[in-house]
């Protein structure tokens, strides 16, 4: 089958530039573009959320109502850049301030699991009915817990689309009680133990590795990871069973907007030919965190979820380890409260050394990428991670756990610099991250070294179109 002849509906609850809340909306924002480039045709629906209605979306055509089990829907369209994006009109997100998950207040929404079966709903009527869409859909692209059943659903339709699973983040499961289940009156016939049910529960999530044609994973290390106990979050089981139809195919990422020669939130823009400019970045980075300006001085970066499953308490207990050396740190995060307080504690015992910021902030982030030397990201466990790949087209050398993602792209300094482009950890402890991050203090003065490594990093291609092509594969042999 010819690539032009394949029909994807993407299916997500997240969708940049309209709505992110983190990599699932950059994942399913680029790569439908990537497909459409290689010619594969390609729709995304999406819930109709407050906020994307409010701010992104001015007028969205209405293209009918649905009837569901769960609620009649209105369905409307957009479009973003080249792809159609189909929105699920519905009280339960188009009259809800907050995030697709939360509300205003920062607390998740009660009846979550009600809203994404109705959507699952809805998208499996627009997948079997090419009424709305125009064409036959071939496969429907489902994406984490919150489409998690349309597999499940679409596997009692005769005749239905096949489907792919992607899991972004296995520790996030949709995972509800028995009586929330039988009150959404979903189908019994799927409450089975090789089904939705999952220890006296009913998971979303496992939805989607039961029943989907193929499961994904956004890296080829967290692929063989979820089918071991430490980081299969309880399906380790199911995913060792359904290996044969299982996967990892690394996240792209936007270059247009990671690009330092054309970054218009940077002091001064360059490349791997003129990466002699990153030095203005750095004293940009140092005067905008209040930091002194010393080229001299090995420069931290961290842009991160405050979380411990990012390792940002490590962070904290190493820079204590540490105190008579050299360097500087600048953050910028939100998430955790403690952890915040302690890092707000931390840039104030060492005022000269550590900066923070806390909340969002896409121009200091830029800023930070562009500035640092090297970029701390030692999570516990990362499917994919992006800021390592940011990183490199930046000429910033990540230092990171090996886990994931991080172990697919980050080559170690102890492999010659010839071929090294960071910085790994063998395992998340505060031992291993200050040892480290001496190391990294310490290559920092071998000039040449360094140098090689950050040209290195350049050199490498995390476009979405070498991640396309591995999809666009597995999609012509579920339809073949």
């Amino acid at each position: 089958m010819k690539n032009n002849n394949l029909n994807i509906l993407f299916a997500c609850s997240e969708l940049a530039p309209l709505v992110k809340t983190g990599g699932l909306a950059d994942v399913c924002g680029s790569l439908p573009q990537a497909l459409k480039q290689a010619s594969v045709e390609v729709k995304a629906v999406l819930p109709g959320y407050k906020s994307l209605l409010d701010d992104k979306i001015d007028s969205p055509v209405f293209i009918g109502l649905i009837k569901l089990p769960l609620g009649t829907v209105a369905l409307c369209k957009t479009q973003v850049d080249n792809i159609e994006v189909l929105l699920v009109m519905h009280e339960l997100f188009s009259l809800r301030a907050g995030t697709p998950y939360m509300s205003d207040l920062d607390r998740p929404w009660p009846d979550n699991a009600l809203r994404f079966a109705l959507f699952s709903q809805a998208v499996c009527e627009i997948a079997k009915n090419s009424t709305y869409t125009g064409w036959k859909t071939d496969i429907v692209h489902c994406h984490d817990w919150q489409t998690g059943l349309v597999p499940a659903m679409l596997s009692l339709q005769p005749a239905a689309p096949a489907t792919v699973f992607t899991i972004h983040n296995l520790a996030y499961q949709g995972n509800i009680t028995m009586r929330e289940y039988h009150r959404l009156n979903l189908p019994e016939e799927l409450l089975i133990q090789d089904g939705l049910e999952f220890w006296d529960q009913a998971s979303f999530i496992k939805g989607g590795i039961a029943y989907a044609d193929r499961i994904n994973t956004v890296s080829p290390t967290y692929a063989e990871e979820i089918t071991d106990k430490e980081y299969g979050c309880g399906m380790e089981g199911l995913l060792l069973y359904r290996r044969g139809v299982l996967s990892g195919i690394l996240n792209g990422i936007d270059t247009s907007v990671w690009n330092p020669l054309t970054d218009p939130h940077i002091a001064s823009n360059y490349s791997a030919e003129t990466l002699e400019l990153k030095a203005k970045n750095k004293l940009d980075l140092q005067q905008h965190m209040k930091l002194p300006a010393n080229p001299d001085t090995l420069l931290f970066g961290v842009i991160s979820r405050l979380a411990v499953q990012k390792g940002i308490d490590l962070v904290i207990e190493a820079i204590e380890a540490m105190p008579e050396q050299n360097f500087q740190l600048a953050l910028i995060g939100s998430g955790d409260s403690s952890l915040q307080q302690r890092l707000d504690a931390l840039s104030k015992a060492y005022p000269q050394r550590i900066s923070t910021a806390f909340g969002f902030d896409e121009v200091l982030s830029h800023k930070i990428e562009a500035g640092a030397d090297v970029f701390l990201m030692p999570s516990r466990y990362e499917p994919c991670g992006l800021n390592q790949m940011y990183s490199h087209r930046y000429g910033t050398l990540p230092l990171v756990n090996r886990v994931g993602g991080l172990a697919d792209t980050v080559i170690d300094y102890d492999n010659g610099a010839d071929y090294a482009d960071g910085f790994t950890m063998q395992a998340a402890t505060v031992a291993e991250l200050r040892e480290c991050m001496l190391k990294a203090i310490r290559a920092f003065a071998e000039k040449d070294a360094w140098s090689q490594m950050q040209q290195n990093a350049m050199a490498k291609d995390y476009s979405w179109s070498e991640s396309a092509s591995h999809y666009i594969k597995m999609y012509s042999d579920i339809v073949r």
